[in-house]
């Protein structure tokens, strides 16, 4: 019996350490980039942007910095489900180390956080080419747009979509009960599930960037903080609620101000 429990034991301190490992490089890189914008000199950063449009390579590190910014704020709120499914595997089929097919719940879980990336991505270069974003603060230079993003989100936090998919999130267990699938295969599909459950429960929150900044790192980690907290505290609707009436509030100030 102390062989299986220290067995759990290491198991779950190599996945968390994985995880952990993976959210500081995330974060390392997004502070490394955050200081290279912050030295790029200043008639530079105000005019280049505005008077050239996009290349390929100018795409691609924006999708780069995407992805690893939803790998930095989504995986610490994705850790208690995918301590349980390593957990759960491990009791499951006690022969074999949970390892691999853990690894596949987080690629499918961070899949479906890529594909999003693409989208916000493709969302950023319309808004600069349309010159919608400021190019050195990387944030909506126009006080309709943002109002109406952070109604929109606001609005978003009262939906039964959103609380459907957030009661998905908070309840590992149930989540796994239902949606179980053997091999690594399942573990992959299982991971592409929940992490469309995760999507729809905070994809409104990520459009807050274009309205504080996509590099205010400050910003990124109050999100991903509330992301979390949603995640965990027992009255979520309350939170959710509060919420959405602060970015209501704060879009229609926004709005009426201007």
């Amino acid at each position: 019996m102390n062989s299986v429990g220290s067995t759990y034991s290491r198991d779950q301190a190599i996945v968390l350490g994985g995880l952990a490992g993976l959210c500081l490089l995330a974060w390392l890189y997004l502070f490394y980039l955050a200081r290279m914008m912050g030295q790029m000199p200043a008639g530079m950063a105000m005019t280049e942007p505005q008077m050239m449009s996009w290349s390929g390579t100018d795409l691609l590190f924006c999708f780069i910095m995407w992805a690893v910014m939803m790998v930095g704020m989504m995986i610490p709120s994705a850790a208690p489900m995918i301590m349980i499914f390593s957990q759960t595997y491990r009791k499951q089929f006690g022969q074999g180390q949970p390892y691999v097919p853990t690894s596949l719940f987080v690629l499918g879980y961070l899949a479906v956080w890529t594909a999003f990336s693409l989208v916000a991505t493709a969302a950023q270069w319309g808004l600069h080419t349309t010159a919608l974003l400021s190019p050195t603060l990387l944030k909506s230079t126009s006080p309709m747009l943002g109002g109406v993003i952070l109604i929109a989100a606001g609005l978003f936090q009262w939906t039964d979509l959103k609380q459907r998919c957030l009661q998905h999130c908070r309840s590992p267990l149930n989540f796994l009960l239902n949606e179980w699938r053997d091999g690594r295969l399942g573990a992959l599909s299982m991971g592409l599930r929940h992490g469309l459950f995760c999507l729809g429960c905070c994809w409104a929150l990520m459009g807050l960037l274009f309205v504080t900044g996509v590099m205010n790192l400050l910003w990124v980690a109050l999100i991903g903080i509330f992301v979390l907290v949603e995640k965990l505290v027992l009255f979520q609707r309350w939170v959710s609620g509060s919420a959405g009436a602060l970015l209501v509030s704060w879009g229609l100030w926004q709005l009426l101000a201007h």
